[in-house]
Parts: C-alpha cells; sequence; structure tokens
C-alpha cells in the first residue's frame, strides 16, 4: 500500500477474512468500496510473506539457524539474504557463479553460505558481506546439483550429473573424500548426518545410498522402492531416519541403519515431489511438488497434517522449515519466496477441487450443460457448464499427462489421450472405463477426437502418425496414417465423418481420408513454425489453424488455398482455434495469455484481448450456442466468458451487473452518476506488484496473491480452480471521490 494509502481502505479492507477482527471492525464503516462477492476467506491464510521480483526461478531457500534470514539461489546465477520478517533485502546479489545456482545451504553458525551450480563449480561466500571465502571448488564434470554443510561446518558434500558424490574442505576447497561412485545416474540430493559421519543421496536411477563420509564406502543402500527418479533426501534431526521424495509423486521414510521403509509411501501429491524436510523435532515433514503445493505429514503416520498450501503459481523446487518449526519457506519456479504459518493450514478454507496441474484441454458436452477438462496431473474432471461446480471426477487411470479430451456426440462417453501413450474412454458421468486403454501408439497421444456418429475415434501422436479406432472395442480401424516428418499435434473429423484434419510440429497441415488414410489434400504450408491446432468449420468447407508462428489462418479444406489470414493480434504461440457453431467467428488462446475472437471472413477481432489467465492458455473452445467460451491454462484453472457482450468504441467493456460497472457514485450528490466508470475490463492486467490499472495508468484497485489468478474478470461466468474470486464494483469510489468511501459519522 506503499503506492496509495487510501486502498488501505478500498482495496485492502474487503479482502480481510470475514472472522477477522479488521472486517469486524470496520467493515461496516466503510459501504463505499470493492465488495468481494465470491472467494472472500473466513480466515487469514497459511501464507504470511511473498518475496517476488526475484531475478530468476527460485532454486533453492536455506534458512538462518536463528530463523532471521532466508538465503536464496536462483537461475539468473546469483544468491540473495532476505529478511524472513520483512521480506527486505539484506545481502546480494552475490556474483561469480556464471550459470544457474542450483543448490545453497546456509553453514551451522550462520556465517557462511555454499552454492552449487550449472557452472560445475561450487563457491563459499561470507553471508555478510558477499566475499568470496573459498572457491571456486573445481572436479565435476558436470552440474552440482545439490551442496550441504557438515554440523561442525568444515566440510561441504555435493553431488552432481556427472553421477558422482564429492567432499570438500570448506575453508581450503581441498577434496577430502571422493569422488563416491555407484549411483548409475545423476545425483539430485545429497545431505549430511547430524554427527557428520554419514552422507545420504538420492539419484535419478531411483535408489538412495548412505555413505562413509571419510572412506566413501557404502553403509546401508542402496534403498529401493520408489519407482522413479528421487529428488530430495534428508536425514531426520536424530540421524534415525531418511525422508526421500521423487518423481514417482511420493514421500518415503527409510531406517538410516538398515535401509528398511519405516513409513510410506505418503500420497497425495500429484506430480514430482522435489524438496522434502523434517521439522526440527522430527515429528513432521514437509514436502514442495511439481503440482505447485506444499504439504505437511506426519512423519510416522504419513498423514496430512497440513496444506495443500496453494499460492505458488509454478513448481515448487525447495522447502524448509524454520528452526522453531512454526514456519515453512518455498521457493518456486514463479521466481517468488513464500512463508507460510506451518500449523493453521488456513488455505484450506473451503476444500480445492481444481485441477493441481496445467489444464491442456477443455470441451463442451453437445447439450451445452457440461465441460469436461484433462491436466497434466494426470485426470480428467467434469464440471456444470453453467454453476462451475465440480459434477464427475476426478477420473484417475492414465499415468502421465492428459493431454486431450472429447465428449462423444451423445454425451455419453469421454475420450481421453495421454502422454502415457493410451487412449481410454470414459462413461462422463461415472467416469467408469467404458474402453481402453487403447495402445498402438509408440509416443503421447497428443489430440483426439470422437467422429460425427459417435462410432470412431481419431488420435494423432508425437510418434508422427495418426490412427483411427472402434470408439466401443478399442481395435484399430485404419491407420496409422503415415505423411508427417514431426509430432502431430492436432487431429479433427470433418462434420461428414469422411475426412481427418491433422496439424503437425513440422509446420504443415494434411488432410486425410478417413477410411483409406489416403492423402486427400496437402500438405498446407504457410506457417513458418509448428502447427498446434486445427479445426473443421461446421460446414467442412473450411479449416481454421494456430500456429507457433503467433498466427491463425483460414484454408479451403478442399483445395488447400489459404482463405484468408495471417490473423495476426497474439503476441506469442496460437495454442487453440475453434470455429463458432454458425461458422462466423474464430475463437483463439495463446501462451501471450490471451483469448481472443475473430470475424472468420474478415479476420478482424470481435472480441477480446480476454485477460485474466496468469499462464499459457492451452485450449479454448466454443459453447453449442456460441454465447459462452471454455478456456483451459497453464495457471490450473478453467474460465468460462460470455462472448455476447457489447463493446464501446473505446474497447472498454460494458456491463450493468457492478462486476466493472459504469455505476458510479457522486462523492458531492450521492447520486450515482453514469458518464463516468470503474475502468475494469476484459483487457485489464494485473500488474507484478497486484495493481490494476486504468487506461490511463492511474491506479485502480489492488489483488491480494492469493486471489489474482482466478479472480473473475467481467466476461467471466465461473472460474474453476482454488479461491474463484468476484467483485463487485457497484459502489466503488476511487480518484479524487475516494474520501467518500467511508460512512459519515453523525
Amino acid at each position: 500500500m506503499a503506492k496509495s494509502a487510501p486502498h488501505v481502505y478500498l482495496s485492502t479492507l474487503p479482502f480481510a477474512p470475514t472472522r477477522s477482527l479488521v472486517s469486524a471492525r470496520y467493515s461496516s464503516l466503510f459501504p463505499r468500496i470493492l465488495r468481494v462477492k465470491c472467494g472472500r476467506l473466513s480466515h487469514w491464510p497459511s501464507s504470511e510473506m511473498v518475496i517476488s521480483n526475484i531475478g530468476g526461478e527460485v532454486n533453492s531457500i536455506s534458512l538462518s539457524p536463528d530463523g532471521q534470514r532466508i538465503i536464496s539461489s536462483s537461475s539468473d546465477g546469483k544468491i540473495r539474504v532476505w529478511n524472513a520478517t520483512t521480506g527486505e533485502t539484506e545481502a546480494g546479489p552475490f556474483t561469480g557463479h556464471t550459470s544457474s545456482v542450483r543448490s545453497v545451504a546456509l553453514s551451522p553458525d550462520g556465517q557462511r553460505i555454499v552454492s552449487g551450480s550449472f557452472d560445475r563449480t561450487i563457491r563459499v561466500w561470507n553471508a555478510t558481506t558477499g566475499e568470496t571465502e573459498a572457491g571456486p571448488f573445481t572436479g565435476h564434470v558436470d552440474s552440482v546439483l545439490s551442496v550441504a554443510f557438515s554440523s561442525d561446518g568444515q566440510r561441504i558434500v555435493s553431488g552432481s550429473f556427472d553421477r558422482t558424490i564429492r567432499v570438500w574442505n570448506a575453508t581450503t576447497g581441498e577434496p577430502e573424500a571422493g569422488p563416491f561412485t555407484g549411483h548409475m545416474s545423476w545425483v539430485f540430493s545429497v545431505a549430511f548426518s547430524p554427527d557428520g559421519q554419514r552422507i545420504v543421496s538420492g539419484s535419478c536411477d531411483r535408489t538412495i545410498r548412505a555413505w562413509n563420509a571419510t572412506t566413501g564406502e557404502t553403509e546401508a543402500g542402496s534403498f529401493s522402492g520408489h519407482t522413479l527418479s528421487v529428488l530430495s533426501v534428508a536425514f531426520s534431526p536424530d540421524g534415525q531416519r531418511i525422508v526421500s521424495g521423487s518423481s514417482d509423486q511420493t514421500i518415503r521414510v527409510w531406517n538410516a541403519t538398515t535401509g528398511e521403509t519405516s513409513a510410506g509411501p505418503f500420497t497425495g501429491h500429484t506430480s514430482s515431489v522435489w524438496s522434502v524436510a523434517f521439522s526440527p523435532d522430527s515429528q513432521r515433514i514437509v514436502s514442495g511438488s511439481y503440482d505447485r503445493t506444499i504439504r505437511v505429514w506426519n512423519a510416522t503416520t504419513g498423514e496430512t497434517e497440513a496444506g495443500p498450501f496453494i499460492g505458488h503459481i509454478d513448481l515448487v523446487w525447495s522447502v524448509a522449515f524454520s528452526s522453531d518449526g512454526r514456519r515453512i519457506v518455498s521457493g518456486s519456479k514463479d521466481r517468488t519466496i513464500r512463508v507460510w504459518n506451518a500449523t493453521t493450514g488456513e488455505t484450506e478454507t473451503s476444500p480445492y477441487i481444481g485441477h493441481t496441474s496445467w489444464v491442456f484441454s477443455v470441451a463442451f458436452s453437445p447439450d451445452g450443460q457440461r465441460i469436461v477438462s484433462g491436466s497434466f496431473d494426470r485426470t480428467i474432471r467434469v464440471w456444470n457448464a453453467t454453476t462451475g461446480q465440480a459434477e464427475a471426477g476426478p477420473f484417475t487411470g492414465h499415468t502421465d499427462s492428459v493431454k486431450s479430451v472429447a465428449f462423444s456426440p451423445d454425451g455419453r462417453r469421454i475420450v481421453s489421450g495421454s502422454s502415457d501413450r493410451t487412449i481410454r474412454v470414459w462413461n462422463s458421468t461415472t467416469g467408469e472405463t467404458d474402453a481402453g486403454p487403447f495402445t498402438g501408439h509408440t509416443g503421447s497421444v497428443e489430440s483426439v477426437a470422437f467422429s460425427p456418429d459417435g462410432q470412431r475415434i481419431v488420435s494423432g501422436s508425437s510418434d508422427q502418425t495418426i490412427s483411427v479406432w472402434n470408439a466401443t472395442t478399442g481395435e484399430k480401424v485404419t491407420g496409422p496414417f503415415t505423411g508427417h516428418t514431426d509430432s502431430v499435434w492436432s487431429v479433427a473429423f470433418s462434420p461428414d465423418g469422411q475426412r481427418i484434419v491433422s496439424g503437425s510440429h513440422d509446420e504443415t497441415i494434411r488432410m486425410w481420408n478417413a477410411t483409406t488414410g489416403e492423402t486427400e489434400a496437402g500438405p498446407f504450408t504457410g506457417h513458418r513454425s509448428s502447427v498446434w491446432s486445427v479445426a473443421f468449420s461446421p460446414d467442412g468447407r473450411r479449416v481454421v489453424s494456430g500456429s507457433f508462428d503467433q498466427t491463425i489462418r483460414v484454408w479451403n479444406a478442399k483445395t488447400g488455398e489459404r482463405e484468408i489470414g495471417p490473423f495476426t493480434g497474439h503476441t506469442d504461440s496460437v495454442c487453440s482455434v475453434a470455429f463458432s457453431p454458425d461458422g462466423q467467428r474464430i475463437v483463439s488462446s495463446s501462451s501471450d495469455r490471451t483469448i481472443r475472437v475473430w470475424n472468420a471472413t474478415t479476420g478482424e477481432t470481435e472480441a477480446g484481448p480476454f485477460t485474466g489467465h496468469t499462464d499459457s492458455v492451452e485450449s479454448v473452445a466454443f459453447s453449442p450456442d456460441g454465447k459462452r467460451v471454455v478456456s483451459g491454462s497453464w495457471d490450473r484453472t478453467i474460465r468460462v466468458w460470455s462472448v455476447t457482450t457489447a463493446f464501446s468504441p473505446d474497447g472498454h467493456c460494458i456491463v450493468s451487473s457492478g462486476h466493472g460497472s459504469r455505476r458510479m457514485l457522486n462523492a458531492t450528490t450521492g447520486n450515482t452518476e453514469t458518464t463516468r466508470h470503474v475502468d475494469f475490463t476484459d483487457r485489464s492486467v494485473i500488474n507484478e506488484e497486484g495493481w490494476i490499472c486504468g487506461s490511463n495508468g492511474e491506479l485502480l484497485m489492488w489483488i491480494p496473491p492469493l486471489h489474482r489468478a482466478n479472480l473473475h474478470r467481467p466476461s467471466n461466468i465461473w472460474v474453476a480452480g482454488g479461491y474463484e474470486t468476484r467483485i463487485d464494483l457497484s459502489y466503488f469510489v476511487h480518484g479524487r471521490s475516494w474520501t467518500s468511501c467511508r460512512r459519515p459519522a453523525y
């Protein structure tokens, strides 16, 4: 609020939790501020502080022994020291590494920092001044992925892409032991035991090993049980147990002497577990995951004690407990550090029912009543298209990302294609498997679609082929169709079911006979990069394509001649395109985080850009009546938009519901006026500090971090994901009128 003190009342007070003392004392006194109609919390969230504007992805974090400082390393090759209470920079950035710094650790006395980098070196820094105290240590022949101090601060252990572990004198940088060899792949994580006598390591070879820290002899291991890479390991404070996190999405606890499993696997994360740590009393374990969440577990039973903590908008690389066990610090690829209350778990004030990772694909049911979504979290979900409530799912069965989903023409079935190379057909109501898995592709299944009669399914794959399947039996009807020279990203049946169109990484579009697999037209050429998405017009005469080259083109489906385009406006890859049911419009989504609606004949923009998603928008589709558009994004959310809203000549959305209303209180008379409006539109952007600004750069309102990703825009009907937030600006005053926000004292 340093930029605008009035927003302490105008923007901050409305988001104060309903049961907070602040809300109880002041909310009734300020009737003319924005109102949170949906998504207001009942208690303060677990996220106590967010440190942003860091120069790169936060790869690693470490807390000082007294809990007063946070050390971070990032992809920009720098190390920084932060005040753990205020978030202010205390020292740094420390420079010297020539590539991403993958790991940092603080010495037990808090005076030195050790860092390991992709530049293959290790450095020791003065934690206060940033001066190099030792190093660079050289010896590893590939990236250094993990470093740690011994409990007496005299030695440093490192693990590397070169499959080895080394022990160094922390003062001189001379090798003291190693290289330890035995792992068959990259060593992701290393740690000393509390007594300094042993070292534990976790590897891409799926194993954990315990070594004698002096001789390098294996003392225990290899511990086996994880089915994918071991990404993180740590000793318990008493040295009796080891915790591990893995790409198999689980956490395990092991007897440090015997290598026997003590507890686990703990399940709950929906993607790789990149970081684990014990609490100071050994009773709890914290984990950070690729699914963007943090969880706290009972170290003995594996029960969830707190979380999932939601707030990061990208994968969580690193987590750590404070020395008193009351706080958790996390570092993320989203370039932020967050400090959480480790015990309250208040981020679960309402159950999180959305996807926990990227949404790759969305589609309407034929009657427009439901929406299906597929995600990197390996699940499929079905939503009520009117309310946004979950109707079915998650459907589970795929063992990797769900890349594409579609309803059958009668709406009773859903087909899904996955990176696990299979296709499945599900009952759209119960989630039971109706058919599959269909096997045959040797690469990820990137796109699937039903034929108009519902009898067949077409699939396109990264194996460069297209196949047609019997939708009931899973038998291959025809194919594989060959001709593309790279991954097939998108496929679709023509409205009469006779043809199939495909778009490929080879920059071309092809038209196939759906029965014989013969090429009927193409390749259509013109795009200068990958063709991510293709779709037929409702009459089957045209094909629309969206490309990595940021453009959209419309083609004659019979001849392959370009009819119109390229449509330009997106500033990044066009990920998805679709025709409206009447064929008059085209909707597109992009990695630029926006959605646009185009006139299908002229290429002129008819609506948009719609903003609101905070990451790449991977999929869009029109509703059967053409009045709505659904979008799915890497930000984990699904949004439904009204695309029939009228626009003023200056491009501002006109709505009367209050979301972005022109209704404005006159500060003098107390009456509403219609000549001014709150400049909150579908094009409004939330900047890095959380401000929404008007067309002239003025500060309109501030949105708390937890509510930014799921904030309704004027044209949004609903947003599925954590903390759906809808604001009402009907009575909102700002600018010179802001003083009228308070109820007059009588």
